[in-house]
């Protein structure tokens, strides 16, 4: 059995594409949503990142601005780029890429940031709200998680969940959202007894442990839903070796650029289960399309827009 591959790439083309109807929706009320992307010093792959999501706004007509103090600076300095941010009227979202410098406090910077403007889904307050089945903007990857099975007709209700990891970032809020969906959830970690047993239990199976292709096919059931948060760069030829071996595409990448991409899920789930997310292409797209959705749902909130304004 080759399993359903749940394309990431064409659903998150599909939500933009809604976006920037709305966007322009908007813009006849003379409203442009704006989003604040926060990068301390000069880390290469948040640098891709927070570019990426800048370029994704002006794609769909969103105001976007891209600060970039220098990896010196210090949380009270960082604290004062915040508020400011919380101030300007043409700014809805604020991002703050993470990880930041280690002198600075990163929970303190979270927690300065104004819930209504947190498009993160990272401030206690919208964690609350989303524990109390309140969301208002929630965390983007596991929100991207929830389209995927959403978009490509995956029911949750009744069904068994695991989720591998329990991270702020994913592991937790995805349980949230999960058990909010009506599922029963079970959430995994290093402590937990017979891994492989409880995941063979899932009838929806939510990888986020971030350890390259540590579930196996072993360890899931023909008829689960496999979705894969985990990106690991492979750039060891030994290890790239015991994932990959016979797979003359991912031979020729290797080669050419001296790594690949591998997600928590072993690539061989794929020829096991009824469907998954792939590494690249997957949930990965989805977070930059769920927090472009978030910076237009804080803008709406914002100025107490509903969706029926906004058409009518």
């Amino acid at each position: 059995m080759t399993a359903r591959i749940l394309d990431g790439n064409s659903i998150s083309e599909q939500i933009k594409a809604e976006l920037k109807t709305q966007v322009a929706q908007l813009s006849e009320q003379g409203v442009r949503p704006g989003l604040a992307a926060v990068l301390v010093g000069e880390n290469p792959a948040s640098q891709v990142y927070v570019r990426s999501k800048v370029r994704t706004c002006e794609q769909l007509g969103f105001f976007s601005e891209m600060i970039t103090p220098p990896a010196s600076t210090s949380t009270e300095e960082l604290l004062a780029i915040v508020d400011e941010l919380n101030r300007r009227e043409d700014i809805d979202g604020i991002l703050v890429q993470l990880p930041l410098p280690g002198q600075i406090d990163s929970k303190r910077i979270l927690r300065a940031i104004d819930p209504a403007k947190d498009v993160d889904g990272f401030h206690p307050v919208n964690i609350g709200l989303l524990s109390m089945v309140r969301p208002s903007l929630v965390p983007c990857t596991p929100a991207g998680c929830m389209e995927i099975l959403s978009r490509s007709g995956i029911e949750v209700a009744g069904k068994d969940a695991v989720v591998v990891g329990r991270s702020d970032i994913v592991g937790k809020p995805v349980a949230m959202l999960l058990t909010n969906a009506n599922a029963t959830v079970t959430i995994c970690h290093s402590r937990t007894r017979d891994l492989a047993g409880v995941c063979r239990r899932a009838d929806i199976l939510i990888a986020a442990i971030g350890k390259a292709a540590m579930i196996t096919p072993e360890m899931v059931n023909p008829d689960a839903t496999v979705i894969d948060v985990g990106i690991n760069r492979i750039d060891n030829r030994e290890l790239f070796q015991s994932i990959f071996a016979g797979d003359a595409k991912r031979e020729k990448q290797f080669a050419e650029k001296g790594s690949t991409l591998v997600g928590d899920v072993h690539p061989k789930v794929a020829e096991v289960c009824r469907a998954i997310t792939p590494v690249p292409g997957g949930v990965g797209p989805m977070t930059i399309a769920m927090l472009m959705a978030n910076t237009l749902k804080a803008a709406k909130m914002r100025r107490a827009l509903t969706d029926h304004e906004l058409v009518g």
